[in-house]
């Protein structure tokens, strides 16, 4: 029709009011509908939308002219008239994910199905809180997006996710590139040209796996990063739980130990100074310059060229050496675990992050000790699990919160 707005031009302008902000409120809850339930006929729709069927037949008429949503064709009927069956187009549109790592970045595609359509790991890149490498992480997104076989208008958002303190609400991040008065997001949106929401990496794992991963019913759950620092993410009741300011599930600065080990963060003692994936490589490196042997020592000739990631290959082949030290961290954790699920009561602790990929050489030495400091009868009742998404659960996890984000009723 002529002078009407796109749905995408509606979702992305201010102020609407009256009938406008009304339909596409509702044409928010249509797609959402069919994007966490599946197709529906036009009467499931007036069900779950409490709206007349006129009204929903026109809303479908015009998301289906913006190419968002398609008739499937008719469907078994028990009597009278068969009704048709509507759903999202497999291309409505597009979210990208962007997992921020230590020493790489992890992209990906995802449609409005869950369906990763592209990844991207392991690319090249250092995080370092400069001008230098937000300007890096910037082009690294923009190449992505250009590479990408859909068309920029068809992206809705990226979410990126970062290490540290994220305000995901207003942008901000306080750990990385807190250079001015903008939000984190802002800059990025304005140096890439798409929408962007920003989330702490601990949390959009645990949502990804939440959302697509092992849980199968759980409402109650713990998701433990382990990586080069150690986070949390932390479903309470079937919801994300964030805090009062955002930055719920600092885990890895609970101060557990009574040593001089100053963490990233300032302060001494963190569970990250002696349980985490830097630790463990510390550690290492100090075995290595004691004397020990390893098969790394074939290939890297001095203690400081031994990264977290040769660690956890060699765990995986069998050396003695790397397999004690992860034992001694996963002890370590197991311990601090313990106190978690003492305080949670947790129905699944999901065990991710890049150590997590070492499977039961990490997770065995924690159950280990979570039996031996848990209370029996609250640890009972909590399965203990490897992340079945992987390196993808942090961009699965941004691909869907920025489709949430997108979709909230406003």
């Amino acid at each position: 029709m002529p002078g009407q707005h796109s749905f995408f031009e509606e979702l992305n302008t201010e102020n609407l009011s009256g009938v406008a902000y009304k339909n596409l409120n509702l044409k928010k809850q249509i797609i959402a509908y069919f994007a966490n339930t599946g197709n529906a006929t036009i009467a499931d729709l007036s069900k779950e939308l409490n709206a007349s069927a006129p009204k929903v037949t026109h809303l479908l008429t015009e998301l289906m002219q913006d190419g968002l949503v398609q008739d499937y064709g008719k469907i078994d009927s028990t009597g009278g008239r068969r009704p048709n069956l509507y759903g999202l187009t497999p291309d409505a549109g597009f979210f990208i994910g962007v997992e921020v790592k230590r020493y790489h970045i992890n992209l990906g595609l995802l449609d409005f199905k869950k369906n990763l359509i592209k990844l991207s790991e392991r690319v090249p890149y250092e995080l370092n809180n400069t001008e230098a490498s937000l300007d890096e992480l910037c082009k690294i997104i923009s190449r992505f997006a250009d590479e990408l076989p859909v068309p920029r208008e068809k992206i809705l958002g990226a979410g990126v996710n970062l290490t540290g303190r994220i305000n995901y609400a207003t942008g901000y991040s306080y750990s990385f590139f807190h250079f001015g008065e903008e939000p984190l997001s802002k800059t990025i949106e304005a140096r890439t040209g798409i929408r962007t929401f920003l989330e702490n990496d601990s949390r959009a794992m645990a949502y990804g796996e939440f959302s697509s991963g092992i849980i199968n019913g759980e409402k109650n759950v713990l998701f433990i990063n382990l990586d080069h620092g150690i986070g949390m993410g932390i479903l309470i009741n079937g919801q994300l739980y964030y805090g009062k300011s955002g930055f719920a599930g600092e885990f890895g600065h609970i101060p557990f130990f009574d040593n001089e080990l100053i963490c990233h963060c300032g302060k001494k003692g963190c569970l990250e100074t002696e349980a985490s994936g830097q630790a463990l490589v510390r550690i290492f490196r100090e075995k290595l310059q004691e004397g020990s042997s390893t098969v790394l020592t074939r290939k890297l000739k001095r203690p400081e060229d031994v990264m977290l990631e040769d660690i956890i290959h060699a765990t995986n082949h069998d050396d003695v050496l790397a397999i004690e030290q992860v034992a001694l961290v996963g002890e370590k954790l197991g311990k601090a675990i313990a106190m978690l699920i003492n305080l949670f009561n947790p129905e699944l602790v999901i065990l991710g992050g890049s150590l997590s990929s070492t499977n039961d050489y990490i997770r065995l030495p924690i159950k280990s000790a979570i039996n031996k400091y848990s209370l029996s009868l609250v640890y009972n009742d909590t399965q203990l699990k490897i992340s079945s998404l992987g390196e993808k659960a942090g961009i699965v996890g941004a691909c869907l919160l920025v489709r949430n984000k997108l979709l909230t009723l406003s």
